[in-house]
């Protein structure tokens, strides 16, 4: 196989949406992936489970049910149990593509990188039991007890599903169905043989053994931030930690950037380079869409989160308008837009934004919107409203949606997603590692699984970074990799300013070539274009990319030829 194998520490990930990303990496990715997570908890059921062995209804013990195309019966993931979902293409045999043979092989496979991570990780002599896929304790004793299960999809050579390790799962769960379907056979764990093992040395064993068998001995890992204490590894929110005392805002960003390894920065006072100066001039153009979006009451991001690029972009008659109000339930560090209480949903904003997009002669008209947490569905639904409001207005002109994530709710996203817009733009912002201190509240597969789905209904995708806030360059890279792995069509890249004293500090300056080498990796990853340059902002030259990329996508061919075990 052709490596680096690309893993991924993701935290704590609802089970929908790790399906949803998984998806997108196997009909679009060409790379070798790892995913490693946990579930919140969830039974899932296999292709040929049969719900007789679910014994109780799930919601009664604090889990969910979700079907799923994978092989096997029944089984449950939780807290406390490391999961990993490797997304592979297999080596071709015999020139036949995958059959059953090669599913056994590959099944195989997933339960010897297990096997030797558990051996690495001192418990020796785990094994096969003939005749039940998985990772048996005492395999061939009198008592086998099943520490991992396996359940797989193939097809066409790639690979998904994979396996799931009792670490310290809370494992009286399995005693409210038949696991596997397997009747009188025990289901253990690390902690129940009596070792103290964390989720992060797990990973790091199942990573390690993955890389040879997978990876051709090399890997390129990322993690989401693990919490501060080593015993606790889940992602981290707003809070500094117990005990911590929060001084002021500041002083609270600069708490959560140390837990993921980022101290110190530039003082806001620093003078930018040469190269952060943009030219701003208030021609007649500025000035005439300035007074449209005063007299329709509108709001656009652009004053809004104070844009270097706003009087070029107004002068080519380009605006972004934020929907919503201009109040974000959301408090992102490097966000300059208000954070109070938001506003009563204003039902006349899509016809008026409308309005302004006719008066103005738009060809690309651009949505934004604040993050509403305090609507049921996110506030997808204006969205949806303002796109069809624009097309019934002015019918040629394109329209593109940068959205909020929702909180993952797919139905939110359907609602939109129904409408058809041009391009959906949904932001990733940063690298794994920083996620959790630069957007408390968002997650990264939270977001690679909405670009999935929105990609996986034939949209026209895109996504946006910034940079300077503590990555190292071979971390955009790697973001790149994930976004082209799920088939993003466009992708933004632009250095981070720092709007106040109470927002991250900027940690570096990075420099036009660097944003060069950042397009040059991504159009080579597979990215149809990568806008990359120190001013670049998501709806910077937005028409043009699109119109780059072209803004008519199809749906993927229907999977084929699937084999299970």
């Amino acid at each position: 196989m052709a490596g680096p194998l690309r893993v991924r520490w993701l935290g704590r990930v609802g089970y929908d949406e790790a399906l949803a990303l998984q998806r997108g990496l196997f009909d679009h990715g060409h790379d070798q992936h790892l995913l490693l997570l946990e579930h919140p908890p969830v039974y899932t059921l296999g292709v040929r489970a049969s719900t007789d062995n679910v014994l109780v209804d799930p919601a009664d013990v604090g889990a969910t049910l979700v079907w799923t195309d994978r092989g096997g019966d029944v089984t449950y993931h939780g807290p406390g149990q490391l999961v990993g979902y490797p997304i592979l293409t297999l080596p071709p045999k015999r020139g036949t593509g995958s059959g059953l043979a090669d599913t056994v092989a590959y099944v195989q496979s997933v339960e010897q990188v297990v096997i030797d991570a558990l051996a690495d990780l001192g418990l020796p002599g785990c094994g096969r039991l003939r005749g039940y896929p998985g990772v048996w304790v005492d395999a061939e004793g009198d008592h086998p007890r099943k520490i991992a299960a396996i359940g797989v999809r193939l097809s066409r050579g790639r690979t998904m599903h994979g396996f799931a390790l009792n670490v310290s799962t809370d494992l009286s769960m399995f005693g409210h169905i038949i696991p596997c379907g397997i009747v009188g056979k025990a289901v253990t764990s690390l902690q129940a043989e009596g070792f103290d093992v964390t989720l992060q040395q797990a990973a790091d064993a199942v990573a390690a053994r993955a890389a040879h068998a997978w990876g051709g001995g090399t890997v390129e890992r990322q993690d989401v931030a693990w919490r501060h204490r080593p015993d606790d590894l889940s992602a981290f929110s707003r809070g500094a930690g117990p005990g911590a005392v929060v001084r002021d805002a500041s002083q609270h960003l600069s708490d959560r950037l140390a837990q993921v390894g980022v101290v110190g920065g530039l003082q806001i006072s620093t003078r930018k380079p040469d190269w952060l100066r943009p030219k701003v001039h208030h021609g007649p153009e500025v000035l005439a869409l300035k007074r449209a979006v005063r007299e329709l009451d509108l709001v656009t991001v652009c004053e809004e989160a104070g844009c270097p690029n706003l009087s070029e972009c107004w002068a080519d008659g380009t605006a972004t308008f934020m929907v919503l109000g201009e109040r974000c339930t959301r408090a992102c560090g490097f966000c300059l837009v208000d954070t109070r209480r938001p506003l009563d949903v204003d039902h006349s904003e899509p016809e008026r934004v409308a309005e302004a997009v006719d008066r103005l002669g738009l060809d690309h008209a651009v949505l934004t919107m604040v993050a509403r947490d305090d609507l049921a569905d996110g506030g997808l639904g204006l969205v949806a409203d303002t796109v069809a409001a624009i097309r019934r207005r002015r019918p040629g002109t394109t329209v593109e949606t940068l959205i909020s994530d929702a909180k993952g709710d797919a139905a939110s996203l359907d609602v939109l997603v129904a409408v058809r817009p041009d391009v959906l733009n949904h932001n990733l912002e940063t690298v794994a590692r920083l996620q959790r201190a630069v957007r408390p509240s968002a997650g990264y597969a939270r977001s690679l699984a909405l670009l999935a789905r929105a990609k996986a209904a034939g949209l026209t995708t895109k996504s946006g970074l910034i940079v300077g806030m503590g990555e190292t360059d071979a971390e955009v890279v790697g973001a790149l990799a994930d976004l082209a792995g799920i088939g993003v069509d466009i992708v933004t890249v632009g250095q981070y300013l720092r709007p106040t004293t109470h927002h991250l500090p900027v940690a570096r300056w990075v420099p036009p070539e660097a944003f060069a080498g950042f397009k040059a990796a991504g159009e080579a990853l597979g990215i149809g274009h990568v806008e990359a340059s120190p001013l670049t902002r998501s709806s910077y030259h937005a028409k043009q990319a699109a119109e780059h990329v072209g803004t008519t996508a199809v749906l993927p061919a229907p999977a084929d030829g699937l084999s299970f075990a």
